[in-house]
């Protein structure tokens, strides 16, 4: 028995690996980072958990969510391997407390969110130990051609080279031939060292039913009947996900809702007890699914359309991780097509709120530095949170801005003990050091801050080394420290900012990426109306040509092809109505807002989209707020168009 195998079985009590994982861990030990495809379910956790305790320190696993992290660390606490993140739910001294674990070596596996990298404390103390291997689940998060793109994932190649960590592991289950190249060369991922298997899972029945709104309910129960064991309902809305569970509840099912508006409390509740098989059935948006490894979900319904293939693909795939035979079944008509495509529309910033952020950074640049902090100016431009990074990101690519570093413009430490005795722990010019801060701290009752700058003239100290100081400090726990409104600090390239047409060509790419979202659901819709193998057709978009020709557990080799339709055609209010409406928008913004509102203002208010300026002036209130929900986005533009020019 090789040493990888007899370490397989003495931790994780499995007699073989599955396809790929050792080729995976054995070239992580050779030293050669990997990018590791698998299907959903079939193992990608075990090749970095199982090198991880082969290597010699400590392994950071960037994670896309909370509990995507806490399933793993309760798995691995089974195993009896060391493991801890650091996240928002710990206490200060929980947080101490594994700090201290994981600089002592007790530590082997520390999970955190990519978030977390832009913390000035967490890169530092990152720094302070040694790092094997960083790990990114979820990789597919990482490329812009990916579906669920996240702009902070894009600095982790950065990140990687700032703290010297020597191997990479990406690990994802969705990834298109485009996705699957973007990530190994943003990590100089070598083409050999990609492991990819076959995405093809002959257990997985996929059914498409073209059902009218009016029949979604009855086909919904007369599937859910016909089968075995618990599944998971999947709608696209908050207030769907407990209307479809109130319903199956009256019909005597065993049924709960899930999305993100519950508090995290009741979350995760539910979550234990569909795990634990207290509940049968749960009815959620796509905020459940990520880090659920329950091996015996006998099926999945998409009640509504998802956002797309890759979207449908991961849900599926939670469906029959224990081999078994599972359904995955499609509700499927055009109605909630709008629903889908105008949260691509919400997320598209105006020229004018581009315009706005390149502005502010000439207005705010300071010695070609510019600082970032909070909700402020994803308020003024009126651009949510997520096009906002992804705006910023942009910047970074075309070197207009380049991060420097991230600091908390607010530190406050108390003393836990009389400051005497804190400084009687040391000697010579430590202590002289530590005197200083605490004379150069301004104390209002028993919190005192430290004057930065004041202790940069007077004793020659940077302000990474009184931040050093406070955090061991800390660690001892002699005194308290608090932290917070994070303030992000980039260089600024003035010629490059200057240049007269870089709003409109940021714009551009907002619109061309807009674009491509768009397709990406009509390739959906396509794809539910195949006349030809949906398992195989499915295993092609992600690159897997090994299928079968007719896979034999899918509506369409039974002889069933979908075609989609509205159930009934929505039609938009009367040009009067319009008007009436967009009048007392126009009215009640005239005292708060400057200008005349755009085109797209007037259109999300129809649509009832939300963002910053609608929040600030609350705009949800007015008659006629999401009276076009039901319309295609681009149905209503015209339509305003048409109406403002009369």
């Amino acid at each position: 028995m090789s040493p990888l195998v007899n370490s397989l079985k003495q931790t994780f009590g499995f007699d073989a690996f599955r396809d790929g994982q050792q080729q995976t861990i054995e070239q992580l030990l050779n030293g050669q980072s990997s990018l590791a495809i698998f299907p959903t379910g079939s193992g990608k956790s075990l090749c970095y958990q199982l090198a991880a305790i082969e290597l010699p320190h400590l392994t950071i696993v960037v994670s896309p969510l909370l509990a995507l992290m806490k399933d793993q660390l309760a798995f691995l606490e089974t195993k009896g391997i060391a493991a801890a993140s650091i996240d928002s739910t710990l206490t200060p001294v929980q947080n101490q407390q594994v700090m201290a674990d994981t600089r002592s070596g007790k530590i082997k596996i520390l999970m955190v969110s990519v978030e977390r990298f832009k913390n000035e404390r967490f890169r530092q103390f990152i720094d302070s130990v040694n790092v094997s291997m960083l790990v990114v689940d979820e990789a597919h998060c990482i490329s812009e051609w990916g579906h669920n793109f996240r702009p902070d994932y894009l600095k982790l190649p950065n990140y990687r080279q700032e703290l010297n960590i020597p191997l990479v592991l990406l690990l994802t289950a969705t990834a298109t031939k485009k996705v699957k190249k973007d990530m190994a060369s943003k990590f100089d991922i070598l083409p050999e060292h990609i492991v990819q298997t076959g995405f093809y899972r002959n257990n997985l029945d996929l059914t498409v039913l073209a059902v009218s709104s009016k029949d979604k309910n009855q086909q919904l129960l007369t599937n859910i009947n016909a089968q075995t064991g618990c599944g998971i309902v999947y709608v696209t809305l908050q207030q769907s996900a407990e209307y479809v569970a109130s319903f199956l509840s009256q019909q005597g099912l065993n049924a709960q809702p899930y999305h993100a508006g519950f508090i995290s409390e009741k979350r995760q509740k539910i979550q234990e007890d569909f795990m634990s098989g207290k509940v049968q059935i749960i009815v959620a948006t796509i905020a459940f699914g990520m880090g659920i490894d329950k091996a015996d979900i006998r099926f999945v319904i998409h009640y509504d359309l998802p956002k797309s293939i890759e979207n449908y693909s991961q849900e599926i795939g939670r469906a029959g991780r224990d081999g078994l035979a599972s359904n995955c079944i499609t509700l499927a008509n055009l109605d909630g097509l709008n629903t889908v495509e105008n949260f691509v529309f919400g997320d598209t910033p105006e020229l004018s709120g581009i315009e706005c952020v390149i502005n502010n950074i000439q207005q705010e640049c300071l010695n070609e530095r510019w600082e970032l902090q909070g909700l402020s100016l994803s308020n003024i431009s009126n651009i949510r949170q997520l096009p906002m990074r992804t705006l910023l990101v942009q910047l970074e690519l075309q070197g207009v801005i380049k991060p420097l570093f991230s600091y908390f413009a607010d530190f406050k430490y108390k003393f836990t003990t009389n400051k005497d005795d804190v400084l009687n722990c040391f000697e010579g010019e430590r202590k002289d050091f530590l005197a200083t801060i605490f004379s150069y701290s301004g104390f209002k009752k028993v919190w005192g801050e430290p004057d930065f700058d004041a202790l940069f003239q007077h004793y020659g100290c940077d302000r990474g080394r009184v931040i050093v100081a406070l955090e061991y400090l800390q660690e001892k726990q002699l005194i308290t420290l608090e932290t917070k409104k994070i303030t992000e600090v980039f260089s600024v390239n003035k010629r490059l900012l200057s240049a007269e047409n870089l709003a409109k060509s940021l714009h551009d790419y907002f619109v061309d990426k807009e674009e491509k979202e768009i397709k990406r659901i009509a390739t959906l819709v396509r794809f539910f109306e195949l006349a030809s193998c949906l398992s195989r057709n499915l295993s092609l978009y992600f690159n897997d040509k090994n299928t079968p020709e007719h896979c034999g557990h899918c509506s369409v080799c039974r002889g069933n092809f979908a075609k989609l339709s509205y159930s009934q055609k929505s039609t938009l209010p009367d040009d009067a109505v319009i008007v009436d409406m967009l009048t007392t928008l126009i009215e009640h913004m005239s005292t708060k807002h400057k200008g005349v509102l755009s085109l797209e203002t007037m259109c999300r208010f129809l649509t009832g989209l939300t963002v910053p300026l609608f929040s600030r002036n609350k705009i949800k209130q007015l008659p006629g707020f999401g009276c076009c929900e039901n319309i295609r986005y681009q149905e209503v533009r015209e339509k305003v168009i048409s109406v403002m020019k009369n």
